[in-house]
């Protein structure tokens, strides 16, 4: 097979969560064990950090991918979903995996991985870190996918944990009240192994507590340690950090924009702080650097990227009530005459609580994304309703995008959001151009 051909057979025989939701779900580390076991556990050849979280987990793993790259060790970075290319998932110092190596690999393990009937995410967790030991990483920055307990990156024993923040997303796998799902992404704090929470939160810090406490590993919160207070931003975010409120970096520029990463940032330097000795050429200009460079270094897309300027047109993956609502502030404080906004959902979201977080003056644009998941547009019109005035419904993100382009005057902005696929579907019709 040729990549393309590998990459249908990937699409086709294996379940995808973000294709097809809770048919690619499973509640264990079984296949993941077995494949590690078949690779000869590649993820005990590298060492690694790794990152769990509603929100600010992407960004905190391009963050501190960045910064060991300006460093000059040889970075692993393995994230998901990907928006326009599968390979966007595993990147060494910013480079995405080559298509050879996809190639090659499939074609080896794919009769013992059919025995096991991998899910899609189970074979590229196996790929990702086979591919890390194979090319001897200094580091690893592995994210999680959806949980932390049972993802299945969870066989790692890494340097320390990161959980950035917990909110309500996925409800139905992870528990319907903060504690539980604070648990389920606690799973990932391992024996001994200090472990980063990005967010003081009254609801979940006992659950973390105890975690913590049970693993005899240390805690730190990261939000009590580091503070970081914007100072100014245009097309770079500007801000000044104190360390336990004493200054520590004047005027930091950090190439995602977002009003969020300012916890990001944060949550970057206490675990930067923790590896420090691990790491000796790891120094302030460096840090700086990779903050700084982040986009460059690791060809982050999706949060708060700016495409255009007159109009402003901005795209962003938040898809939760806590990221649409950071979100929507945020647009709110650039003062824009008018917002145009560009949404669309997938199937299993519960769309009413953002609906409430958006202003009722904007001019809305409803689409839907080209995936199996996505809520189709006679749901969301149903949905809708009498909310909003200014309304239309597109079949698809494209022609929803053209509206919004025909529609909008120099003074004003467009957003599209409210799914990581209809940023996708945007992106991958826009960088064609």
């Amino acid at each position: 097979m040729n990549y393309s051909e590998t990459l249908a057979y990937l699409y086709s025989r294996l379940p995808m969560f973000q294709r097809i939701g809770a048919a690619a779900y499973k509640a264990n580390l079984n296949n993941t064990i077995a494949i590690d076991q078949l690779l000869q556990h590649p993820h005990k050849k590298f060492k690694s950090i790794h990152i769990a979280g509603t929100n600010g987990k992407g960004s905190v793993s391009h963050l501190l991918a960045s910064i060991f790259q300006e460093s000059g060790y040889k970075t692993g970075l393995y994230t998901s979903p990907h928006l326009i290319d599968f390979r966007e998932r595993i990147k060494i110092n910013g480079k995405e995996i080559d298509k050879e190596f996809v190639v090659e690999f499939v074609d080896r393990y794919k009769s013992e991985f059919e025995k096991i009937e991998p899910s899609f995410f189970e074979w590229t967790v196996g790929l990702a870190f086979d591919y890390f030991a194979q090319n001897e990483v200094d580091i690893a920055i592995i994210e999680t996918g959806m949980g932390g307990r049972l993802d299945s990156t969870n066989i790692i024993q890494p340097l320390i944990s990161v959980i950035t923040n917990i909110s309500f997303d996925h409800k139905q796998f992870l528990g319907d009240t903060l504690d539980k799902i604070a648990a389920e992404k606690a799973g990932i704090i391992k024996p001994n192994t200090p472990v980063i929470i990005g967010e003081t939160q009254q609801e979940t810090n006992s659950v973390f507590d105890r975690f913590a406490i049970k693993n005899k590993s240390e805690i730190i919160y990261a939000d009590q340690v580091f503070n970081c207070k914007k100072t100014t931003q245009s097309v770079k975010l500007i801000v000044d950090v104190t360390k336990n409120k004493d200054e520590y970096i004047h005027h930091l520029s950090c190439g995602l924009v977002g009003n969020y990463q300012l916890l990001n940032i944060a949550t970057v330097f206490t675990a930067i702080d923790k590896v420090t000795d691990l790491f000796p050429r790891i120094n302030l200009q460096n840090i700086r650097n990779g903050i700084d460079n982040v986009i460059e270094n690791t060809d982050l897309k999706g949060r708060w990227q700016l495409i255009e300027h007159n109009p402003i047109v901005v795209c962003d993956t938040a898809h939760n009530v806590a990221g649409i609502k950071m979100i929507t502030q945020q647009l709110i404080e650039l003062k824009p005459k008018k917002i145009h906004f560009i949404l669309g959902f997938v199937n299993d979201k519960d769309v009413s609580e953002i609906f409430e977080l958006l202003p009722k003056e904007a001019c809305y644009y409803f689409c839907e994304p080209s995936i199996p998941r996505a809520m189709k547009i006679e749901n969301l019109i149903e949905i809708v309703g009498h909310r909003f005035t200014e309304k239309q419904f597109y079949l698809s993100v494209q022609e929803a995008y053209v509206a919004a382009k025909n529609n909008c005057l120099e003074e004003e902005l467009i957003y599209i959001g409210g799914s990581t696929f209809v940023v996708a579907d945007f992106l991958s019709t826009y960088e064609k151009k």
